[in-house]
């Protein structure tokens, strides 16, 4: 096991998946350590969900293996739910809890006790749902949905973020306050795996960026899109690549790991 692996906290150890006979990923290999920032990018349809899922524990890979602090990642092991905040279900909330009921139930679920209170106000403010704290979900606009569910990940201790285009239905103001809270978790040695579409959020928050490519059926390979090195027609289903300096996004957080196709370390 390499020194990185060592020091990580999460490892993809080449990860492949499918869904019946159709392959989705193959080979993925990664490794995030506290502190850190990988983002998936790539087309629609290239797996960056599923990957999402594997690394949290949700599914389990057909080929390699998901760890997270030296374990297999295990989804019902309570002290890594404990460490694993996540953004993964769109719109997920309960039709009868206000927004603070939402973020309170979180909060004492996981152990903040009598500083909830103080800790949730804060989140409301920080979300800009101050003013719809007791308004429940079906009132609130798509954006403010988001924002809930980003508060709600926030409010609770974690070791590990998990979002899945955090960026969705979020206004420029709110895209620029969500990085500025994603750097923010990473100077407190947050690690933090995220699926988006959006350059500027990549470039400002990761220190790499993996490209996934499209298995399409009845191809050698993956589409080559996503800004990358141009495509590998030798890619396999899902196959993973780090992104060169030929990606328009900036990346002043950090270069793009190891060159080498199907890993990103």
């Amino acid at each position: 096991m390499s020194a990185d692996h060592d020091a990580a906290l999460l490892v993809l150890d080449g990860v492949g998946h499918r869904y019946g006979e159709r392959p989705v990923l193959d080979g993925i290999s990664a490794s995030i350590r506290p502190g850190e920032c990988l983002a998936l990018m790539g087309d629609n349809g290239s797996g960056k969900s599923t990957l999402l899922r594997l690394a949290v524990g949700r599914e389990r890979p057909a080929s390699g293996e998901v760890r997270f602090a030296g374990a297999p990642v295990d989804e019902d092991d309570p002290a890594t739910r404990a460490r694993i905040a996540t953004v993964m279900d769109v719109g997920a909330h309960y039709p009868d809890l206000t927004v603070r009921e939402h973020l309170m139930l979180v909060a004492v679920a996981h152990g903040l006790g009598r500083d909830a209170d103080d800790v949730v106000d804060d989140m409301l403010v920080e979300h800009r749902l101050g003013d719809h704290a007791d308004v429940f979900p079906g009132r609130l606009s798509s954006g403010q949905i988001q924002a809930m569910s980003l508060a709600a990940a926030f409010v609770r201790p974690h070791d590990l973020l998990v979002l899945d285009e955090p960026e969705q239905r979020l206004d420029a103001r709110a895209r620029a306050e969500l990085i500025e809270r994603l750097l923010e978790h990473k100077a407190d040695g947050v690690a933090i795996l995220l699926a988006t579409h959006r350059d500027d959020l990549a470039g400002a928050v990761a220190d790499r960026i993996l490209v996934l490519d499209r298995y399409e059926a009845g191809t050698p390979g993956g589409d080559g899109d996503g800004g990358g090195d141009g495509g590998d027609d030798s890619a396999g289903p899902g196959t993973a690549r780090p992104i060169d300096a030929s990606c328009p996004a900036p990346r002043p957080h950090g270069g793009v790991g190891e060159p080498a196709p199907q890993s990103a370390r």
